[in-house]
């Protein structure tokens, strides 16, 4: 590959590390503010990645090479690691000793909004620390949305861009200039962060929490200021609200923002949004049912918290008002089904995301149909548009890398000792960023503190596999990449 290909990209991402360290003063001001004597460590970490990344930029500064698929796939997988590698310094230097293995894996988790720590008793850690988690997953949001939405359709690895499915309207994108265009999806994803921590403090939230879990919310990440996560404030209206935002932002930020500045209510037709929400209202009502009729919870309790769950999981978030691996086995199985299926394409939701699950069901049901009817002609659809085959070939093939993914990284894990369900599960809620797990140490009650330190690094990988669309890191894997 091309030497100034090399330089380049690693030019992007010392600049992108210089404005990560810049952000480490934010958290530094929380500390100072509340008077814990860790601001000192983000004060050093932001001088000392700073300086790093500053001293790379500038001796790897030269003219931008003609921007390549290559290049794109180097550049997407060297920026979040050293996202995720800057992001692990404060952890690492803070005064919960972490040792490098954790501090990564948390760091890791915040940027690819995951949501899964290794932090326990969250009420005495450093409030700059729960500040910093909180932001990682908040930036990190930032960078799934620019990577769903303008990155990811050009190097046609997933993401799947509304704007090419749209029926009512023929051109590439909404806007004349892509500028435009982010400027607006930044507003609305501020003005959302806002709303919803406005909301949360209004419901009972301190100042502090609603902010951490606004940012929290909006990036569907997970993170929270407490151990028992909302379970803690005891608060059905919290749990509405949560649900509410959650679901907001596992919607395609395209749709939102041709919905919110040129009122273009044709967008909420999306296939992808009618399937997610059907599934959301199915498996909470489904949860609901269960849990009034087995458990005897009332039933607008039972309501608030499977609505709330069933959300977190499809979204990704992973938030947690109960341990709801105790609800049942039934339970169990749906969170675990749920676990896969993911949000829309082009928000910060992980997993297979409804798009794909749509192409996958019709690309089954059109074969059934040929198997009948041999000389039809049975196209695969998405709502009213024809999916071309490269679209069809891109979605198996991205299916059956993450399954195939999944299976190993299960493996993995049981080589290193861990059982078939504790194994199966924390691969796949890695995979997917989800969160919490299906047994009780990996739970939602629990947390991956007792995961040694190779597991936590496989873990780590896997989530920034999920994160980036598996095939976006697996491609830099080959070495047909690395021939010039």
């Amino acid at each position: 590959m091309n030497a100034t290909i090399h330089r380049s990209a690693i030019n992007i991402a010392a600049t992108c590390g210089l404005y990560l360290s810049l952000s480490m003063l934010l958290p530094m001001a929380v500390d100072l503010y509340y008077g814990s004597p860790d601001w000192e460590i983000f004060g050093v970490s932001a001088f000392l990645m700073g300086g790093l990344s500053a001293a790379t930029a500038m001796a790897t500064r030269a003219g931008p090479p003609p921007y390549t698929k290559k290049m794109g796939f180097l550049v997407v997988n060297l920026l979040w690691l050293v996202f995720c590698l800057l992001g692990a310094v404060p952890f690492w230097m803070s005064s919960l000793k972490m040792d490098f293995a954790e501090a990564l894996f948390e760091s890791v988790s915040a940027v690819t909004t995951t949501g899964s720590t290794v932090i326990v008793g969250l009420e005495n850690a450093p409030p700059g620390i729960l500040m910093w988690r909180s932001l990682l997953h908040w930036l990190g949001g930032i960078g799934i949305l620019a990577l769903g939405l303008f990155i990811m359709p050009y190097l046609r690895v997933g993401g799947l861009s509304f704007f090419k499915l749209e029926s009512s309207d023929t051109s590439d994108k909404p806007f004349a200039r892509m500028a435009v265009y982010t400027r607006a999806f930044l507003l609305i994803y501020v003005l959302l962060t806002l709303f919803c921590a406005i909301t949360y403090n209004a419901l009972g939230m301190s100042r502090f929490d609603a902010i951490n879990h606004a940012m929290s919310t909006v990036a569907t990440g997970g993170f929270s200021t407490h151990d028992a996560s909302f379970g803690y404030f005891n608060s059905l209206p919290l749990l509405w609200a949560a649900s509410f935002f959650m679901t907001l932002s596992s919607l395609p930020f395209s749709v939102l923002i041709l919905f919110l500045v040129r009122g273009r209510l044709d967008t909420l037709k999306d296939p992808q949004i009618i399937v997610f929400l059907a599934y959301v209202a199915l498996f909470s009502i489904a949860a609901s049912l269960y849990q009034r009729l087995e458990n005897g919870v009332p039933f607008h309790e039972a309501l608030a918290h499977a609505f709330f769950t069933v959300t977190s999981i499809l979204s990704t978030t992973g938030f947690a008002s109960d341990d709801y691996t105790k609800w049942g086995h039934f339970i169990v199985i749906l969170a675990f089904i749920a676990t896969f299926m993911g949000g829309c394409s082009g928000s910060t939701a992980g997993g297979i995301k409804a798009y794909r699950i749509i192409i996958l069901f019709n690309f089954v049901r059109s074969g059934l149909y040929r198997l009948i009817y041999p000389n039809g002609i049975h196209a695969v659809r998405y709502g009213p548009i024809t999916v071309d085959a490269d679209v069809q070939r891109n979605v198996f093939l991205f299916f059956i890398s993450y399954m195939m993914v999944c299976v190993a990284g299960s493996l993995l894990l049981g080589l290193l000792g861990y059982d078939a369900l504790t194994s199966v599960s924390a691969a796949a809620t890695a995979l997917s960023n989800v969160g919490p797990g299906v047994t009780p140490s990996i739970g939602p009650s629990g947390t991956f503190a007792e995961m040694s330190d190779p597991a936590l690094y496989l873990l780590s990988f896997l989530m920034l596999l999920g994160r980036l669309e598996v095939l976006t890191v697996l491609v830099i894997l080959t070495p047909l990449f690395w021939k010039s």
